[in-house]
C-alpha cells in the first residue's frame, strides 16, 4: 500500500509540476491555440462563402488544423526536461518511468489539448455546422486529442536532442495519426450527412485505448535510448 501510494504521489506531482510550467510559459500555449484557430479560419476566406461547400469541408478542416497545432507543441513535450537533467533524475526515480510519462502526457493534452477541444465549437459555427455536428466534433476531438498527444509522445522521446526535431516529430507522427484524423472528422461529416456516426466512434476510441496502454512503454524506451 505505502508502494503504491508512493507512486500516485510522484505521478500526480509530476503533472501539476508540468501543468504550473506550462502556465509559467503561457506564450507557447497562446501560439498553439493562435495557430489552431488561424489555420481554421483561413479556409473560408480561400474557398468562398458557399455554406454547403463549408458545412461539407469543416470537419476535415477543424481536425487538420488540430493535428497541426498538436505537432507544433510536440518538441516541448520533453525538450525542457532533457536540457535541465529532469529527464535524468526520472531514470532514477524508483517507479516505472511509463508512468511517469503518462503523467506527463497527460499534463501535457491538459494544456494543449484541452483548449483546442473548448474552441472548437465557434469554429464549427464558422462553418455553419449544426448544433449536433458542433457537439460530435468536441466527442471526437477529446478522444481524438488524447490519442494525438499519447502516439505523439513517442515522436517527441525519439528525436530528443536531434537538431532540427519539429520537423523529425511531424515525419515520424504523421503516419500514425492518418487513422485518428480519418475516424475522428468522419464521426462528425457522417453526423453532418445524418448517417450512422458509431463506427467511426468506436474505431477512434479503439485508437484512444490502443494509444493510452501502449504509447507510455514505447515512449519510456525511446527516452531511455535517448538518454544513453
Amino acid at each position: 500500500m505505502t508502494n503504491g501510494a508512493t507512486i500516485v504521489t510522484a505521478v500526480v506531482g509530476l503533472f501539476r509540476r508540468d501543468v504550473v510550467l506550462a502556465w509559467r510559459r503561457r506564450s507557447d500555449l497562446l501560439t498553439t491555440v493562435f495557430f489552431f484557430v488561424s489555420v481554421a479560419s483561413l479556409f473560408p476566406l480561400g474557398v468562398g462563402p458557399e455554406p454547403a461547400m463549408l458545412r461539407t469541408i469543416g470537419p476535415g478542416v477543424v481536425w487538420v488544423a488540430a493535428l497541426l497545432a498538436g505537432l507544433l507543441s510536440l518538441p516541448r513535450l520533453f525538450a525542457v526536461d532533457y536540457q535541465d537533467g529532469t529527464l535524468e533524475q526520472l531514470l532514477l526515480v524508483p517507479h516505472p518511468l511509463s508512468l511517469l510519462v503518462a503523467s506527463k502526457v497527460c499534463a501535457h493534452w491538459l494544456t494543449s489539448g484541452l483548449p483546442i477541444v473548448l474552441l472548437s465549437p465557434l469554429l464549427g459555427m464558422q462553418f455553419g455546422l449544426t448544433g449536433m455536428s458542433i457537439l460530435l466534433l468536441m466527442v471526437s476531438l477529446l478522444m481524438g486529442t488524447v490519442a494525438l498527444s499519447f502516439v505523439g509522445s513517442i515522436g517527441a522521446a525519439l528525436t530528443l536532442g536531434i537538431r532540427g526535431s519539429g520537423l523529425l516529430v511531424a515525419l515520424v507522427t504523421l503516419p500514425l495519426f492518418v487513422p485518428i484524423l480519418i475516424f475522428g472528422a468522419g464521426a462528425v461529416a457522417s453526423g453532418e450527412a445524418g448517417t450512422g456516426v458509431e463506427a467511426h466512434l468506436s474505431l477512434l476510441g479503439a485508437c484512444v485505448m490502443l494509444a493510452v496502454a501502449f504509447a507510455p512503454w514505447a515512449t519510456a524506451a525511446a527516452v531511455r535510448i535517448a538518454l544513453e
